[in-house]
């Protein structure tokens, strides 16, 4: 079975790339966790968040942002001793504040998915690329939402981490052609 270049033999990762990766995703709690995870990821690699993903869970309540906005100092330093997850302040402090830039968004646009969505107009942009080394780090359109996102008060969200993020919850489909999972419906 043909796969992604980027992909390893860990089973978590195959089953990652093979049911997760290139999804459209328009759960608002699920859009917000990758959202997080992905800025996590930032100086890392996806893998290693990927095997933290579990712990992540457990230690920020599910990615419930309406339990994350209550996160006082006590909870951060609880979360810097956890050897779970990447214990990074900045990392940590900016789950915090983007639950509350969350909310903001939601009040304005009615849902997290309708906001994040309208950077593609509501559907998945199929790309065609034959190589890995074609697909691109960043776009036109992750620039656009990373600037949007910083301004509304989001942390972690530079037009890489964008750009990733999109391919995660299926906004854009940057399986190779020749992957099995480039024309999965």
């Amino acid at each position: 079975m043909q796969r992604c270049g980027w992909v390893n033999q860990d089973p978590l990762y195959i089953e990652y790339h093979d049911r997760e990766w290139g999804v459209p995703v328009y759960d608002d709690r699920l859009l917000f966790e990758y959202l997080n995870l992905e800025g996590a990821q930032a100086g890392l690699s996806w893998y290693t968040i990927l095997k933290k993903r579990e712990n992540y869970r457990k230690a920020f309540d599910q990615f419930d942002p309406a339990k994350i906005i209550l996160y006082d100092d006590r909870k951060v330093e609880e979360l810097l001793q956890n050897e779970g997850i990447v214990r990074n302040k900045l990392k940590i402090r900016a789950v915090i504040s983007n639950a509350h830039a969350y909310f903001k968004v939601v009040e304005e646009f009615g849902s997290f998915r309708d906001y994040i969505w309208s950077f593609v107009d509501g559907k998945p942009i199929r790309n065609h690329f034959r190589e890995l080394r074609e697909v691109p780090a960043s776009t036109e359109i992750s620039d656009r939402m990373s600037k949007d996102l910083k301004k509304r008060g989001f942390s972690f969200v530079g037009t890489t981490i964008c750009y990733a993020y999109m391919q995660a919850v299926g906004m854009v489909n940057d399986h190779v052609v020749s992957c099995w999972c480039y024309d999965r419906k």
